[in-house]
């Protein structure tokens, strides 16, 4: 399936949707949600600019964006069941995301040559970035969900926050190839790893803990592919 140019536009569409629905949702929603809508809208517009832009990450962003989206809605069925809202979350981001995928679709992205030769990235180094960067496109929207949700303790939302903030740089840095990049993404995902333990401590709802668990796990994983070269290098 070739159609490169019109799966991008497809693609970009949805991301739009979303951008501006969150938008939406945060002007005209409920006050105590306003910074989860907020965030969330500046990620899908990041996705949508970055890869109306052509930046080499944006596709394998995007992707980790529209996985989000796909876990949000098989989520929603397992609570909820088929509603119709919950079909659309899923199913527009199954789109968005089968739209991105693939070899054709990847030469307008992170196939290019020009950012490879100017960075010095191999084959395998370019596997180990792109990986990260999807999971960290998975776990961005998750930390911004549990960093600004209501809640009472104010200790938690600090430390949620700082999470957020050393997340958010770290994927910057990750994307220049910044070694510390690498690190802080690492850090972050300790963090929340270690605030899903807390809420399992007190014996919070099951869905409070998922949130940072998954969101921490996901920021490690994406920090693990470059363990090992690491090491290599610490050991030459």
């Amino acid at each position: 399936m070739k159609l490169v140019g019109e799966r991008r536009a497809l693609s970009a569409v949805v991301f739009a949707f979303w951008f501006l629905m969150y938008l939406l949702n945060a002007i005209l929603g409920p006050p105590q949600l306003t910074k989860v809508f907020y965030g969330f809208a500046g990620v899908y517009g990041l996705a949508f600019f970055s890869l109306v832009a052509g930046y080499f990450w944006a596709r394998w962003f995007s992707v980790g964006v529209g996985l989000f989206g796909i876990i949000l809605g098989a989520v929603g069925l397992w609570q909820v069941g088929p509603d119709e809202q919950i079909l659309f979350i899923g199913g527009t981001h199954l789109v968005a995301v089968m739209c991105l995928w693939g070899s054709a679709m990847a030469e307008s992205y992170d196939g290019q040559t020009a950012w490879r030769e100017k960075l010095h990235m191999d084959e395998h180094a370019v596997q180990r970035l792109g990986r990260s960067v999807i999971r960290a496109g998975v776990s961005l929207p998750f930390v911004l969900l549990y960093a600004f949700a209501p809640r009472t303790g104010g200790a938690e939302a600090i430390v949620a926050i700082v999470a957020l903030a050393i997340a958010g740089l770290g994927f910057r840095a990750l994307i220049r190839l910044r070694t510390w990049g690498v690190l802080a993404i690492g850090a972050a995902g300790g963090v929340m790893l270690a605030m899903a333990g807390m809420e399992l401590a007190y014996q919070h709802h099951e869905m409070l803990v998922l949130r940072p668990a998954l969101a921490g796990a996901l920021l490690v994983l994406a920090a693990m592919p470059w363990l090992r070269p690491a090491l290599r290098f610490i050991r030459a």
